[in-house]
């Protein structure tokens, strides 16, 4: 994208109502197809990849048939159809058949956290356990085939969400759920709920057959947005946490150092390591100290001009955690109406780094009409959809002997992707199947980088979207407002607070990172003692970061 200078790049800013006659006289573009100057229409990438929601989780009421989208686009929502999951006959109230998809307005739901292990999400896309003695244990104690079932059928029944949540909740929690307990996973946010995410996709483009790279966790799922590849891993901890030290394959981050691109990954200091870090250590470590930063850097960056030609955003993850993971189960905690929510803080999050792009205004580096800004969701948390991954996609052609068996033909669950960029239309909606390795194709096509495996060599790219020929002025964009949530308790409450599963996982791998362990350290329970952990850790492995 040519460089426009600081005169008129001004004139051009403030200039709302010449912007917005050239921008009536075209028409908006909902069937896509190749524009030779996709590619030209940003210069910068910030992704933000937050945690474990579903589509329909969190957007599959943004639009209903009395609100449809524009132009008559489809949208695969659940207002559109008549959606539920069978009752299993050993549940509670299980003479009621069946639960509904229905409305939620509790940001701390599901509570406690589903099950979102590779078995866990063959359970909830086939309806299946198998064998029977998988039902009520952990992920890592099942065994073959992992609940997948002997022919994998061309329809996806996706009607074990609520089966799996309640073998979960009796695994645990040690008893078994109430009806108004487990009615939870099937319960989605409507958009006044979560009113950030809502408007920016209706205010740009929402993709609702985005779905994450692997049907299962976090660790497998960033990896493959990092490098297309998880090492042939399905979980984050099963059978060991030393398995990451393997992962050893090139990232995006060092493709584009390699070909002259900048880049940076900017985390909350708060969390001591980014995500990455932990899971692509030794392929990243030289790079930490000059290109890992805090978000205040990234806020400044932006401000000035000096953000990289890619950016990777990583939400807190440890203390009073904004990524929008489900919390720690709370079932029986007294606490549980003073717990941060795990939902509004995220919003809070998405909305502070869409209006530091949206005001941007640098005329030699990043600003609001060269960035192209992606919000996404790692994986979907054994939260519910009802719309069926795609299969025969291709695996990353680099994995041996793959955990649980699984050979990385088919996705996972549909995750919450938004596309933001002044060349985009309001009210757009992408039915393409994407995925998180999207976004390598879209900056190797870009910056000419090649290919990493296989998964983002076949993966369609993202630059087709760009459609409009003349920017949308910021005063055209719309304006988001995050709900005011009170949250009671101060630091050393939220410090106090037992660490979520997931938090666990992340303290482990930083264990056998640093001690070669592959078990959470003993004594280690809360928030605070984990980050107290990770201090430590990183000086053992002499980690430092510069910015």
């Amino acid at each position: 994208m040519a460089k426009i200078n600081r005169r008129q790049f001004m004139k051009l800013a403030g200039s709302s109502l010449a912007i917005g006659a050239i921008g009536s006289a075209f028409p908006s573009i909902y069937k896509f197809k190749e524009i030779a100057g996709g590619l030209n229409k940003f210069d910068h990438v910030v992704v933000l990849m937050m945690e474990n929601r579903s589509f329909d989780n969190l957007l599959g009421y943004l639009y209903t048939p009395q609100d449809p989208p524009p132009n008559n686009q489809p949208f695969e929502g659940v207002a559109y159809h008549n959606l539920s999951n069978p009752i299993p006959p050993y549940a509670d109230s299980s003479f009621m058949g069946s639960v509904p998809v229905h409305k939620d307005s509790i940001m701390n739901n599901p509570n406690p956290d589903p099950g979102e292990e590779y078995p866990h999400m063959n359970t909830s896309m086939f309806g299946t356990v198998l064998p029977d003695t998988n039902r009520f244990v952990d992920a890592c104690d099942m065994v073959s085939p992992w609940n997948v079932p002997d022919t994998i059928p061309s329809v996806y029944p996706m009607n074990g969400f609520l089966t799996d949540y309640i073998n979960n909740f009796k695994a645990t929690q040690g008893r078994m759920p109430t009806y108004s307990e487990y009615r939870i996973i099937m319960s989605c946010f409507p958009p006044e709920v979560v009113p950030v995410i809502s408007t920016l996709a209706k205010g740009f483009a929402v993709a609702d057959h985005w779905h994450c790279a692997v049907p299962s966790q976090t660790f497998c799922n960033r990896s493959f947005l990092n490098s297309a590849q998880s090492n042939g891993n399905v979980t984050n901890s099963c059978p060991s946490y030393t398995k990451w030290q393997l992962n050893t394959s090139e990232t995006i981050f060092q493709r584009l150092q390699s070909r002259g691109h900048n880049w940076k990954l900017y985390f909350d200091h708060l969390d001591v390591f980014p995500m990455s870090l932990l899971i692509h250590f030794n392929a990243l470590r030289p790079f930490a100290h000059d290109h890992v930063c805090s978000m205040d850097a990234f806020f400044d960056d932006c401000a000035s001009g000096r953000l990289p030609e890619y950016t990777f955003i990583e939400p807190r993850m440890m203390f009073f955690h904004n990524d929008e993971h489900p919390p720690a189960p709370l079932v029986g905690n007294s606490n549980i109406t003073t717990f941060p929510s795990s939902v509004t803080p995220g919003e809070k999050l998405i909305h502070k780094v869409y209006n530091a792009i949206k005001s941007s205004s640098s005329s030699i580096g990043n600003n609001w009409q060269n960035t192209l800004f992606i919000i996404t969701f790692d994986e979907a948390g054994g939260t519910y959809d009802h719309v069926q991954p795609p299969s025969g996609v291709q695996p990353p052609g680099n994995t041996t002997n793959n955990e649980m068996d699984f050979d990385f033909k088919r996705l996972g669950v549909r995750v919450p992707a938004i596309l933001v960029s002044a060349y985009i239309n309001s009210g757009t909606v992408i039915s393409d199947n994407l995925t998180h390795t999207s976004i390598i194709k879209t900056m190797s096509e870009k910056w000419n980088l090649g290919h990493l495996t296989q998964r983002d060599l076949t993966s369609p790219s993202l630059q087709k979207y760009l459609v409009r020929q003349d920017p949308r002025n910021p005063s055209d964009w719309p304006v988001t407002k995050p709900r005011q949530e009170k949250i009671q308790g101060d630091k050393d409450f939220f410090l106090d607070k037992p660490m979520t599963g997931f938090q666990k996982d992340f303290v482990s791998v930083a264990n056998a990172l640093a001690h070669g362990k592959d078990t959470l350290p003993s004594g280690l329970n809360t928030v605070g003692e984990g980050i107290s952990f990770l201090k430590e850790v990183i000086k053992i492995l002499k980690v430092s970061y510069s910015c």
